[in-house]
This record gives structure tokens, C-alpha cells and sequence, in this order.
């Protein structure tokens, strides 16, 4: 994927959206900022720190839940978060704190000891999460966090998320339920081809193209035409990320 001349900036507790049709290079660019995909022209900063040349100063600064599900399936909630929570960098004091909050606030409590691998698909997404924040991030990458769910999950870590966004966390989003983007995010960004062809809070951009509706601005933006539905799926997990928050 060649991006031309794309430039975006993050701001630092926003809530921001990415999305765009198949192809369009939403993957790519989450890759380039996750660290995952190197860069070979430009720069990408998070929190001032250049994402390829400062892997170990920034790799604590954000987590990231991949639309793939990214655990142990043998070991349990307790397990995953514990190792997970070692690899990054935390103290057993803290991961025995952080494994007790996030199964109480996720509703794992009474599944914390039994192996993963046979939790139901809304289970399983709840403990993908928690390990992408175990580690307190300042910025939160998520792909496609609720494929899947039931109502009451996506329920359950919208909520989540949305107080995580209260306390300071930077969400940066991308999905294909729209309407639940619609919801969660303040800023969205369209991109098309390699190109960011809308950019604004939400509530501008459905006012600027006389839209009601995100899925509505997404399809008067990228065609009817697309190769992808609004709603259909998309990326995968490793915590390392970035741009310019």
C-alpha cells in the first residue's frame, strides 16, 4: 500500500476513528504505528517518541486488541493477564492489582480459573481486552474489539471504554459496525485508496456533507460500490504503536 502525502495528527485523549473501505490501507497504517510494519518514508510519533528508532521507550505507552484473538487458549484469564502482564514490564504486586480489577470490571471473576480455550466468543473478547490494557496504556489501539459479541458484551467493553476514555486514555478505533462507532467516537478520519479523504469530529463532517448517519457519510464518501460493506471485518495482536498523539 503507497500512501500519498498522508498526514494525521492524534490528539491526546480523543476518541478517534479510522475507516474505509477494503484496500484502503486502514490496515497498513495501523501496522506502520503499531511498529509492526517498518517505516520507510516520513516519520510517526507517539508521544514524541519516533515509532521505529524508539521501540523500547514507547512500546509501554499504549496496548493494542487485535481483531485476532491473541492469548494462550490452554491457560486461564488469571494465566494469560499474568503473563502478559510480565512481558510488560509489570511487577507481580501490580498484576495481581490490575488481574483482580480488570476481572471484576469485564464480569471474568467467576470464569478467572478455567482455560479459555473453552469461554464462549463474547468471553473470550472480554479477556482480549483486558490483556491490551493490563498494562494501564496511555493510548489504546483497537481492531474490531466487539466482532462477534453479544449485546451484552459489546455492551460491557463499550462501556469499559468509554470510562478508560474518562480517566485520559486515547482511543484510536476501527471497525465495521459503524453505528457502534457512531457512538464511541468524537473524531473520525476516512481514508481511501492510500489517501485520508475526510478528517473532523463527527458531528462536522455529517453537518459539512448533509449526512445523518456515519454508515451514510461512509458510503456518500468512498461509493456504494465499495469492495467491503459497512459492516463487515477486518486486522491482528502484538502491543506496539503510534503517530503523533
Amino acid at each position: 500500500m503507497f500512501f500519498s502525502k498522508l498526514n494525521l495528527k492524534i490528539a491526546r485523549g480523543e476518541r478517534f476513528g479510522l475507516f474505509g473501505p477494503n484496500g484502503a490501507g486502514k490496515t497498513t497504517l495501523i501496522s506502520l504505528m503499531t511498529g509492526l510494519l517498518a517505516v520507510n518514508a516520513g516519520h510517526i510519533y507517539l508521544l514524541g517518541h519516533e515509532v521505529g528508532r524508539q521501540h523500547n521507550s514507547i512500546s509501554k505507552l499504549f496496548g493494542f486488541v487485535p481483531q485476532d484473538l491473541s492469548f494462550y487458549q490452554e491457560l486461564t484469564p488469571v494465566e494469560n493477564l499474568g503473563f502478559f502482564g510480565a512481558w510488560s514490564g509489570l511487577d507481580k504486586q501490580t498484576i495481581k492489582k490490575r488481574t483482580d480489577e480488570l476481572l471484576y470490571i469485564l464480569g471474568l471473576e467467576e470464569v478467572k480459573d478455567k482455560q479459555v480455550r473453552k469461554f464462549s466468543g463474547g468471553m473470550k473478547r472480554r479477556v482480549n481486552l483486558a490483556i491490551g490494557v493490563i498494562h494501564q496504556p496511555q493510548i489504546l489501539f483497537l481492531d474490531e474489539p466487539t466482532v462477534g459479541v453479544d449485546v451484552q458484551t459489546r455492551l460491557a467493553i463499550i462501556n469499559y471504554l468509554m470510562e478508560l476514555n474518562k480517566t485520559g486514555t486515547t482511543l484510536i478505533y476501527t471497525s465495521h459496525q459503524l453505528s457502534e462507532a457512531e457512538g464511541l467516537c468524537n473524531r473520525v478520519a476516512l481514508i481511501d485508496d492510500g489517501k485520508i479523504i475526510a478528517d473532523n469530529d463527527l458531528s462536522v463532517l455529517l453537518k459539512e456533507y448533509k449526512q445523518d448517519t456515519l454508515e451514510n457519510l461512509f458510503l456518500n464518501l468512498t461509493g456504494n460500490n465499495s469492495n467491503e460493506a459497512p459492516h463487515s471485518s477486518l486486522i491482528t495482536r502484538h502491543p506496539s504503536l503510534s503517530k503523533d498523539v
